[in-house]
């Protein structure tokens, strides 16, 4: 299997202060990864560093053997909710269709199958019937639903998302990881900085826990283990037989 993503001793700091040192891993192509760790741990930056959004001190960062920025149209982002500006006046047919830009490149306009291909995306999270509303004036579920459509529309082969599951409703969460799995399914390669420890082995194939540095990165069943998980939270996790993991 081809290697969607090597990471190689990635060290990043925020703003001055060092925030992840000595990470480590490596997925093949069709993995829906789970980026889990305690608040603080350096999730969302690591997430921006191996994106290039943020420089990184030290480490190596490839992407299919190739440097981010040979593959930066591949990649689909989509940030916390807290970090988007809602109150920006575009409405949900429009967001969406920003996602082909990367793919029509600089002073293309979209043209009718641009604009068709939207609204299938806008279909597939079942949107469709809010095309025309304002994207600030959706609820959270569905405002995530929507940048989702967007990140399809891109026809990425990496998607990389920021705490999707936060704030939403339980029918928006399960409509997004049905899409995150169909995606998995047809070879994409997907990572989700995730908090619920209680939905890891049914959500992901492999992990990646952090807490300041790498813990440990690799298949759920390796990684999500009671030892792992007390030193990255650094917690005696008395609840660990509740989450399904074996002490």
């Amino acid at each position: 299997m081809k290697k969607a993503i090597e990471v190689s001793d990635l060290h990043v700091s925020y703003h001055g202060k060092q925030v992840l040192e000595h990470v480590s891993f490596q997925f093949e192509c069709g993995n829906l990864i789970g980026i889990i760790g305690p608040n603080g741990a350096g999730k969302s930056t690591m997430l921006k560093g191996l994106l290039g959004l943020i420089p990184k001190d030290a480490g190596s960062i490839t992407f299919g053997n190739e440097h981010v920025d040979a593959v930066r149209k591949k990649i689909a982002y989509v940030p916390q909710r807290s970090n988007i500006d809602w109150d920006f006046p575009i409405v949900v047919k429009d967001t969406v269709l920003l996602g082909t830009y990367p793919r029509l490149g600089l002073f293309r306009r979209p043209k009718k199958a641009d604009k068709e291909w939207a609204l299938a995306c806008l279909e597939k999270v079942g949107m469709e019937e809010y095309a025309n509303s304002q994207i600030g004036e959706l609820s959270g579920g569905q405002q995530q639903r929507v940048f989702l459509a967007r990140a399809l529309a891109q026809e990425a082969a990496y998607f990389f998302l920021d705490e999707p599951f936060v704030g939403i409703d339980v029918s928006s969460e399960e409509v997004i990881i049905k899409i995150l799995k169909d995606l998995r399914d047809e070879g994409k390669t997907i990572f989700v900085v995730h908090h619920d420890l209680t939905k890891v082995e049914k959500y992901f194939d492999g992990l990646v826990l952090i807490n300041k540095e790498l813990i440990d990165a690799g298949p759920v069943k390796q990684v999500f283990q009671p030892e792992k998980l007390q030193k990255a939270y650094q917690s005696p996790f008395t609840g660990l037989g509740m989450l399904g993991v074996g002490v």
